[in-house]
């Protein structure tokens, strides 16, 4: 069962939002992160940049967490904190989330193709795996949904 979203919750995903506004201009999937300490302390935030950076591996949550990392008093680990993103992450990031230790991932628009949060899998609930965050999704869908409409939907992207 999937918590209930708080304000903060959506505020967090209102901040992504404005974030992932910023990867079309470089062609990027507008996707955006930000990530918060236990106390609401933003520690970071990133927007898509595999196309900018030539970087597979360059998706919004993995940017928001390695400079989260980097601000944060215990390295790596990111026990507690939040990361808000605007697409449900898929099986790269969640791996991510898991290995980071993540206490609660709040995602905005489901991703029925490569979602990994619930719809095609669930790597962050895996009971195989040490470290299960909470999961709270579909927080402001529509909004996050019609970025990616918006995006796929221009003439330069519709064959992606």
């Amino acid at each position: 069962m999937t918590p209930f979203a708080t304000p903060a919750d959506r505020e967090l995903i209102r901040v992504a939002i404005e974030v992932a506004r910023t990867a079309s201009a470089s062609g990027d999937v507008p996707i955006g992160a930000v990530v918060v300490a236990p106390d609401g302390t933003e520690l970071a935030r990133a927007r898509n940049a595999r196309e900018e950076l030539g970087d597979p591996t360059a998706h919004a949550e993995v940017l928001a967490l390695r400079a989260a990392a980097a601000r944060n008093g215990d390295g790596w680990r990111l026990e507690n904190c939040t990361l808000a993103v605007t697409v449900e992450p898929c099986t790269m990031c969640a791996g991510a989330l898991v290995l980071a230790r993540i206490g609660r991932v709040v995602f905005g628009a489901w991703e029925p193709k490569t979602g990994a949060a619930g719809s095609l899998w669930d790597v962050l609930r895996d009971r195989r795996s040490n470290h299960r965050p909470e999961v709270v999704g579909g927080v402001l869908e529509a909004e996050c949904a019609e970025l990616m409409n918006d995006f796929f939907s221009a003439p330069s992207h519709r064959s992606e």
